[in-house]
């Protein structure tokens, strides 16, 4: 965009609209687009303003964003999105608003990785459960590690009732309980050698 008093574009509004963007001041972005600031500006790291609305799970300020044009796609230095990062945070209000945007879902961060990855490595029920719902994500994806969605929750998850939930929601919609990792070790093997035992089950279940 640029400055309509000048015809130039306006970096001051960038700087604004990335501040904004960061904490969530849906004042802010408004009058920063009015003034001119570009939609996809980057800060020193190339996160983008609605990459930074996600990080702090600032959802209206995200609808702002996206209503301008804003891509739920666009990447940093470390390769986060705005999309990869709900994921991260669990925020399902903000998966929600991105949606409209058509995040490209086979979009992967520095870990090759999916959003539905780290929700299941952190134990995000209500994540896991609203993006396998409402979106077609590859419940099967395997990252860079070897690891599955699957795999996440049983070897980086602690056992307790969060991932016992997101291990059911992953196997009820689709996820192969004996695709194994890299170095041929099954979920139910990494369950069994944890000493998670509803885990253990759920997976013998889905294997029977």
């Amino acid at each position: 965009m640029t400055d309509p008093g000048t015809g130039t574009h306006a970096p001051a509004a960038d700087r604004l609209l990335l501040d904004a963007a960061r904490t969530g001041d849906v004042d802010g972005v408004r009058d920063a687009l009015r003034a001119g600031a570009r939609v996809e500006a980057r800060d020193e790291e190339l996160r983008s303003p609605l990459l930074l609305a996600s990080l702090g799970s600032h959802v209206e300020a995200a609808r702002l964003l996206v209503a301008a044009g804003a891509d739920p796609d666009a990447q940093d230095r470390r390769e986060d999105s705005a999309w990869l990062v709900t994921g991260v945070t669990g925020s399902v209000a903000m998966m929600r608003v991105l949606l409209p945007a058509h995040p490209d879902l086979t979009l992967t961060n520095r870990f090759g990785g999916i959003s539905v990855i780290p929700a299941s490595e952190r134990g995000h029920v209500g994540y896991v459960r609203a993006v396998l719902a409402e979106t077609d994500i590859d419940v099967n994806h395997v990252n860079r590690l070897g690891w599955t969605a699957l795999l996440e929750a049983v070897i980086l998850g602690d056992g307790g009732r969060p991932h016992q939930e997101v291990v059911e929601l992953l196997l009820a919609a689709g996820a192969v309980p004996d695709l194994a990792d890299q170095d041929g070790t099954t979920p139910l093997e990494h369950a069994e050698r944890r000493g998670f035992d509803v885990i253990t089950a759920l997976l013998r279940k889905a294997q029977a």
